[in-house]
């Protein structure tokens, strides 16, 4: 029986005309492509490219227009059209030789524990929202850990430090990273849904690809370096967001967590970051009758000490690793 004929015989039964907009598409997709594991990798790849990229472009243009740099995180440091293109590069590499085969896999082990995947009607509200909350919660718990664990010495110097390479983070270096280090974290990523799914049997890939978004989504802005009055973190006071993100770039040290605040606030990983904050308070307090150049020049200079700081604190976790070697 061919392919085209499968898929046909999975759906019959199925009242088309009774299915939401989405779900009619969601069908048609797979009885165009006709083969369910290339419809779903197909799915799966195109989604994740279309969101990182899609959401990367709102930042490439901000970070093009003056007008802006008023919520700049740290707005003298503006990524060149050279460093966004040997960006894209490397990240365009690990899409293609990390992530698309992790992408093509994850779907045929996930449907080993009961995932589905071509099924109609897709998951409602009720059943998703808390299944991508798990997922969040799971993944900012695993990559706390293992982001602390990157920054030990030989996996700081052979692996992570590639991402640091930019102290002042933008939206396309989210994914700028070592492969081995993309594989790690993202680890994170997949291994939520697959233990839900192991556990529960009750995941459906539309779930994941919400998911995937939102994630991104998440990612993505953390690394944008900017800080806007209705950004989330100013919403949702557990939130990491940039603001909380782009000072362990600056920094080195602090703030390992991803999508919350609450693992470094728990474990005492956040208190350079709020001594800082209490600097730049401090300072804006005593020079509030200031003009607004001389309370840039004030967070500059506090910025860079903490910057300088930072390039300390980075060369001497190379340092203790060339001693380990030595002895």
């Amino acid at each position: 029986m061919s392919h085209n004929a499968t898929i046909a015989d999975m759906y019959s039964g199925v009242d088309f005309t009774s299915l939401s907009w989405i779900e009619q598409q969601w069908m048609s997709w797979y009885l165009y492509i006709g083969n369910p594991i290339l419809a779903t990798g197909l799915a799966s790849f195109l989604l994740h490219e279309l969101v990182y990229f899609g959401r990367c472009v709102p930042w490439i243009i901000i970070d093009a227009i003056p007008y802006f740099r008023r919520w700049k995180l740290q707005a003298a440091k503006i990524p060149s059209a050279q460093e966004q293109w040997s960006c894209t590069k490397q990240v365009l590499f690990s899409h293609f030789m990390v992530e698309l085969p992790v992408i093509w896999l994850f779907h045929p082990m996930a449907e080993v524990f009961g995932m589905r995947t071509y099924q109609v009607p897709l998951p409602g509200f009720r059943e998703w929202a808390p299944q991508v909350a798990f997922f969040f919660f799971f993944e900012d718990m695993f990559h706390y850990f293992a982001h602390q664990a990157l920054h030990y010495g030989p996996l700081y110097k052979h692996i992570h430090k590639m991402h640091h390479k930019y102290s002042a983070p933008f939206g396309l270096a989210a994914e700028y990273a070592h492969p081995a280090e993309v594989a790690i974290l993202g680890t994170g990523t997949i291994a939520g849904p697959i233990i839900y799914c192991a556990f529960t049997s009750n995941l459906h890939i539309y779930s994941m690809y919400i998911w995937i978004t939102l994630r991104l989504f998440q990612a993505i802005d953390a690394h944008s370096g900017y800080d806007f009055p209705w950004s989330l973190q100013h919403w949702l006071p557990f939130w990491s967001g940039a603001e909380h993100h782009d000072f362990h770039h600056m920094a080195f040290t602090n703030n390992f967590s991803t999508s919350f605040r609450w693992w470094d606030r728990m474990l005492g990983t956040d208190d350079k970051y709020r001594e800082y904050r209490a600097r730049v308070r401090a300072a804006k307090a005593a020079i509030k009758n200031a003009t607004k150049e001389e309370r840039d020049q004030m967070e500059q200079k506090l910025m860079a000490e903490v910057e300088a700081e930072g390039v300390r604190a980075e060369a001497e976790v190379l340092r203790g690793m060339e001693k380990t070697k030595v002895q």
